[in-house]
């Protein structure tokens, strides 16, 4: 469970009924039905509108995606990758066949297997690179929903506050009513624009990380394919993989601070 993504709704939503309470608001003041009808429905019959069913049916694991944490440990799979250049250097890139069957990782397991069929390193490339294109459009495609349900939402409000003032403009024989009427009838656009800024933009950018964290993964396993595939020395394997985690990068030195005077 990612609890970023929870605390980060759980303070907004805090942040903006509490902020509202704070300057004398009733909570019922907020709690509406009509209007969280109006943009909810209508954002959601937009979105359907907009996207076939075999995009919408994606949209649970998408939701998945922003609310579950990254099952992927980057130096556990360094590692092992280490390990298995040591093993290509003694025994040749054959004896690494059985270790890529048994792999829980697909990726790694196919490319493994392009070496060891014999696959030219240029082939073993194109295709591994194939791969991670299609999985960044996937991620992007999940992200795209929900963008657009962030722009659909705001205009939904408004569509609900134009219809919640007509229905007080029509009623104005009771003058007394008007300015309660109103608030109500801007709650909508208040619904329309808080779902879009605290919850379907906010899922859309945290889906986009997810996907640029698994496409950094595989990047780094189309790395250490093509390395085992050269037969390169295990430390300038890890050396190669290590660049790609960013908590293992070392500083650059400074130009001139090691020239002699």
């Amino acid at each position: 469970m990612d609890i970023a993504t929870i605390l980060g709704i759980i303070i907004g939503l805090a942040a903006l009924i509490g902020g509202f309470l704070w300057e004398g608001g009733e909570l019922a003041g907020l709690m509406q039905i009509a209007a969280a009808f109006i943009v909810f429905g209508g954002t959601l019959a937009a979105v359907m509108v907009s996207y076939p069913l075999a995009k919408l049916k994606t949209v649970p694991r998408a939701l998945a995606l922003a609310f579950t944490s990254g099952r992927h440990n980057a130096e556990e799979l360094i590692e092992e990758i280490v390990s298995m250049s040591t093993v290509a250097r003694r025994e040749g890139v054959l004896a690494l066949e059985k270790k890529a069957a048994d792999h829980k990782d697909p990726f790694l397991r196919e490319g493994i297997q392009l070496v060891v069929d014999g696959t030219e390193q240029g082939m073993v490339k194109q295709i591994m690179d194939l791969e991670i294109d299609a999985i960044q459009n996937k991620y992007e495609g999940y992200a795209k929903i929900f963008e657009s349900a962030g722009g659909y939402a705001p205009t939904m409000g408004i569509i609900g506050t134009v219809m919640g003032l007509i229905h007080v403009l029509g009623s104005l024989t009771e003058p007394t009513a008007l300015g309660q009427s109103i608030a109500l009838a801007f709650t909508a656009t208040l619904y329309g624009v808080a779902s879009a800024n605290l919850i379907f933009l906010p899922i859309a950018s945290k889906i986009k990380a997810r996907g640029e964290e698994e496409v950094d993964r595989m990047e780094m396993i189309l790395e250490a394919i093509l390395s085992l595939q050269n037969g390169d020395h295990p430390l300038l394997v890890r050396r190669k993989l290590e660049s790609f985690t960013a908590d293992t990068r070392r500083d650059l030195p400074t130009y001139g601070e090691n020239e002699s005077l």
